[in-house]
């Protein structure tokens, strides 16, 4: 913008670089304390350990549960129960999820459908799948399936509330447009109802994740001959509490991993969120 004499008072596109800068230091800012808050929670740890504050029995120092962590991947112990851990989680996850997009999307299309299905997910809900797990063992046995199964249970719930949630919060201008043009059923569900619902969805399936991660670790304490949770409980059953924090560290890492994995995946989706 100029003056009567053509001085120029401001340049909007300066302006908008400048806040696009700020905006810029703040953002890595943010990024700075995500990185810099655990590093001072082990730094706190590691002199408290080393200065005895806390009791290294108990609390070992970090840099001795990094020292353990090289030294049970050297073995291979580690991967076997990572990868084992991962595959059930992965497993039951789908498991879970996809049933539970499904048939949250019909409940929230379909009112008949939903007031049956309503009560049963009612009813089976406040249970924990932990406490199913005894009969889970009794009908699929104890290998890996019965914890996939575990897992898909405690996930499906979330989920497919998150997803009735999610249609019924459609606008009814939407689906009033679609049936006035003639849309099928195929693209009523696909191009109305899973996109509307996708925001809520996406939320129940980023509750699903932790609490897949909180399951698979119960229920390997519980009937398992290997993965993380085995680790953990063998490990504190036997007071070789380095071995113990090393499988706790590792979920703790899963647990954000596939946090921010989830919420990258949201942002692409679902931008305006």
């Amino acid at each position: 913008m100029r003056d009567e004499k053509g001085v120029v008072l401001f340049d909007p596109y300066e302006t908008e670089q400048q806040e696009w800068k700020k905006q810029q230091v703040k953002e890595r800012f943010k990024q700075l304390l995500t990185i810099i808050s655990p590093l001072f929670i082990l730094m706190i740890w590691e002199i408290c350990s080393q200065t005895g504050i806390l009791d290294i029995r108990f609390f070992p120092p970090p840099t001795a549960i990094l020292g353990t962590f090289f030294d049970l991947i050297a073995s291979g112990e580690l991967f076997k129960h990572v990868s084992v851990s991962l595959y059930r989680i992965a497993a039951g996850f789908l498991l879970g999820v996809i049933p539970g997009v499904i048939i949250g999307l019909l409940m929230g299309l379909y009112a008949p459908i939903r007031h049956f299905i309503s009560p049963l997910i009612m009813a089976f809900m406040p249970i924990p799948t932990l406490a199913l797990l005894p009969i889970i063992i009794i009908i699929f046995g104890i290998g890996d399936f019965s914890k996939v199964v575990t897992i898909a249970g405690s996930v499906f719930f979330p989920v497919v509330i998150n997803t009735v949630a999610g249609v019924l919060n459609i606008e009814r201008v939407y689906l009033d447009v679609a049936k006035n043009y003639g849309a099928s059923p195929k693209d009523f569900f696909m191009k109305i109802a899973f996109p509307g619902a996708l925001p809520v969805m996406l939320e129940g399936i980023q509750m699903g994740q932790a609490i897949a991660l909180l399951t698979i670790v119960a229920a390997e304490m519980m009937g398992a001959t290997s993965g993380i949770g085995y680790l953990i409980w063998t490990s504190y059953k036997a007071f070789m509490l380095k071995e113990m924090f090393v499988g706790l560290v590792i979920i703790s890492f899963f647990g954000f991993l596939f946090s921010l994995f989830l919420r990258g995946l949201q942002k692409k989706i679902v931008p305006w969120r």
